[in-house]
């Protein structure tokens, strides 16, 4: 994540926090000059004197960088102030988040949802507009307890790289750079398994889990409108595995992307097709109709292997032909 809040510092929070927490200035004029060659009459507090001093920019990566503006040295939080690393990051997230869901869910209900899927007797009246209501009410507070995870990653604490060293033990002469994605996907996988069976556990369930399936017959809305605390432990496994393991900056914000497309994907209704090792959209449409089984978010390994697998009946991929028996 530092280098997407290397971005948005150059192109909008470096003026955002010189505008909200400005250097003070005694009577000394103070200009971005004096960032070069400081004026003997300049004169900031020692704590803003020292914190400008201190600050040194730092490209986040070697493969991409922005050069920051002179607003980057304006603000009485320079970028390496946690506090504003971690008002950013929130902001990000909860940006990010919005522009996801709004862009993948709402191409996917153009372009691909079946919205003769509506006229189904469980699909609720106005769900859409009650699905985006609990999506809107959800993300802002995923993204509060996230933010945890992406402030330790930034200041260093967890294991993402921008280039493995060649005596790395994980480099296996660079063979890692793409075994980390099986990797990823398989912990990420289990990890989903067993935190989205854990939920459907009696004790949790009514307050956590039923609000997300009160989607009987999801529309791609439907993806991220979970109670907070459902979305955000089922986010869990994505945040711990780069603390565990290596993982290239990039890929990372690569996957991070793709997890929130597929989440889309899986609540689209398009059964492409009945692969037995995918739990696409037709797997999880099952979760949806039976309440149990197929927990999984990628494969359907861990359903298999835990005895909850559940195979889509073969009247799914007719879609017309499953429609009507089920309304009869």
């Amino acid at each position: 994540m530092d280098v997407v809040l290397e971005v948005f510092d150059t192109f909008a929070f470096d003026r955002f926090y010189s505008t909200l927490l400005p250097l003070k200035q005694s009577t000394h004029t103070w200009s971005p000059l004096d960032l070069i060659a400081p004026s003997p009459n300049a004169s900031w507090s020692n704590l803003e004197h020292s914190g400008i001093q201190n600050y040194k920019f730092e490209p986040a990566s070697q493969y991409f960088h922005v050069e920051p503006s002179a607003y980057a040295y304006m603000s009485r939080w320079p970028r390496d102030n946690a506090m504003r690393q971690a008002v950013s990051l929130y902001l990000i997230t909860w940006l990010f988040g919005l522009v996801i869901y709004f862009g993948v869910a709402g191409l996917s209900y153009i372009f691909v949802f079946d919205k003769s899927t509506m006229k189904h007797p469980k699909f609720l009246k106005n769900q859409v507009r009650l699905e985006i209501k609990q999506t809107m009410q959800s993300i802002p507070i995923m993204a509060l307890l996230t933010v945890p995870f992406f402030l330790a990653e930034v200041r260093g604490y967890s294991k993402i790289y921008d280039a493995l060293p060649a005596n790395s033990p994980w480099n296996m002469g660079g063979w890692y750079n793409l075994l980390q994605f099986p990797m990823f996907l398989l912990f990420t996988d289990c990890g989903i398994y067993w935190i989205h069976r854990g939920l459907h556990h009696p004790l949790v369930y009514k307050t956590l889990h039923k609000p997300h399936h009160k989607w009987v017959m999801p529309s791609p809305f439907a993806s991220h409108a979970f109670h907070p605390l459902d979305g955000y432990a089922q986010s869990v496994p994505y945040h711990v595995f780069p603390f565990i393991f290596p993982l290239q900056k990039f890929a990372y914000i690569a996957l991070f992307a793709f997890i929130q497309i597929w989440t889309v994907l899986i609540h689209d209704g398009e059964f492409y097709a009945d692969n037995a090792v995918i739990n696409g959209a037709a797997c999880h449409s099952v979760h949806h109709l039976e309440f149990l089984g197929n927990y999984g978010q990628f494969t359907t390994l861990f359903d298999r292997l835990g005895g909850t697998y559940r195979r889509p009946a073969r009247e799914m991929f007719e879609q017309k032909g499953y429609r009507t028996k089920k309304e009869q």
